[in-house]
């Protein structure tokens, strides 16, 4: 096995981490999944209300009526 060091901007060795780690490199001290700002993102993805699911099934709906004209 070859040991590599690299140097990583700020704000990036999570995500470096994480790739590596989804290759199969063993990274000492790496056993869990990222914790940073991203799981934060991810935990503060907006929810749909119900009214708008609804309203974009009708105009899907709405869509796939249509029928071409014949010429």
């Amino acid at each position: 096995m070859e040991k590599l060091v690299i140097n990583v901007p700020d704000g990036k060795s999570n995500i470096i981490k994480q790739v590596l780690h989804s290759l199969g490199v063993t990274i000492p001290g790496y056993d869990i999944p990222i914790k940073g700002d991203y799981k934060k993102k991810l935990l503060n993805v907006a929810v749909w209300p119900e009214q708008d699911l609804k309203e974009i099934e009708e105009a899907t709906k709405a869509l796939n009526n249509f029928k071409a004209e014949e010429w």
